[in-house]
């Protein structure tokens, strides 16, 4: 029986808490306030993220980090991209030497242009072999709900992937692995931005056509990045690319789709994100991805938009204008095929 300890509380991380309970690990769940950890422990519940929702008694809930990660063979990144090196800062200096690594993270730092596993291994000094990316169409009320659902377990040690792959695969959760850790990495933060595009599009108005078109020219962004940094071209066909697009890009449980669905109808994101208890990481990780892209001389129109309304205060309509706007090229380029 696996140990698991699950560091953060949002939505996600509670929700991949009681997967890893259900696959029959023990699981402990940290969270940052006592007052979270406490109503796990008395009444199974954690109702600021996942209301309604009845916990296992197998998940212990704990706001001590040490607690929680005592004797833990995996540890599980379940925070922001924001607050990743924050919290390996404070508490990192507790993870077993050996533990495997999972990161949860769908974003990029800012400051330094870093995604989730890159963080990691820095933060922690440690070798990148032992982290592992999870990453999937994984909206966390329906994976609470014990709805089918499948996700891949990304890591270039099989036997860490393998590890993790059977310590989280629950009768309603099937994990595939890959060794393709960049693109599946790539896709999860881009799906976010591309997710606030569609979402834009749906809230002004635009039809399906027009949403079916910005996700599918995400794709073919996701996929030049993720190509140009090293990831296999494959990845994005399968459930971190396209699978998990189309979940974000359409569901209205998607953070990322909904902030843009209202930053079409003309709210503001100052509002929008005021209004939200948690955060919508295609919001902050856009202007870092759009940088990535650009030191990599990777076209990425659709994030350079997001990029524009996000940050720079552009009307929303602009976005997809802009890009029905540019100039025409074969559908196909700068993923290593002849157009």
């Amino acid at each position: 029986m696996s140990v698991v300890a699950v560091m953060g509380a949002g939505s996600w991380g509670t929700a991949f808490a009681m997967i890893a309970a259900d696959a029959g690990a023990r699981v402990r769940l940290w969270a940052r306030r006592d007052e979270v950890a406490e109503e796990v422990r008395r009444h199974r519940s954690n109702a600021s993220y996942l209301p309604g929702v009845e916990l296992p008694a197998a998940v212990h809930a704990t706001a001590d980090p040490h607690e929680a990660l005592d004797g833990a063979e995996i540890v599980v990144l379940a925070v922001p991209s924001v607050g990743v090196q924050e919290q390996l800062e404070r508490w990192g200096g507790v993870v077993d030497p050996d533990a495997t690594l999972v990161s949860l993270v769908k974003g990029v730092d800012v400051a330094t242009l870093r995604f989730g596993s890159e963080v990691i291994t820095e933060s922690l000094d440690c070798d990148p072999r032992r982290v592992v990316v999870v990453s999937g169409p994984n909206l966390a009320r329906e994976c609470a709900a014990r709805l089918p659902a499948a996700t891949v377990a990304a890591g270039r040690d099989p036997a860490r992937t393998a590890h993790v792959q059977a310590a989280v695969m629950a009768p309603y959760f099937r994990v595939y692995t890959n060794e393709d850790r960049v693109g599946v990495e790539v896709a999860g933060a881009v799906k976010n931005v591309i997710a606030l595009a569609a979402g834009a599009a749906h809230g002004m108005g635009l039809g399906d056509n027009a949403i079916a078109a910005v996700v599918t020219r995400g794709l073919a962004e996701m996929t030049r990045l993720g190509v140009a940094l090293g990831g296999a071209p494959l990845t994005f066909s399968g459930l971190a690319g396209v699978g998990d697009l189309m979940a974000t890009c359409t569901s209205p449980q998607s953070r990322n789709r909904s902030v843009g669905e209202r930053l079409g109808r003309g709210d503001a994101l100052g509002d929008i994100t005021s209004s939200m208890q948690m955060i919508a990481e295609g919001v902050t990780s856009s202007r870092a991805i759009l940088a990535i892209a650009e030191r990599h001389g990777v076209e990425m129109p659709i994030t350079q938009g997001v990029v524009a309304v996000c940050h720079a205060g552009q009307d929303p309509a602009g976005l997809v204008e802009a890009l029905l706007a540019r100039e025409a090229k074969p559908e196909i380029y700068g993923m290593g095929h002849r157009a």
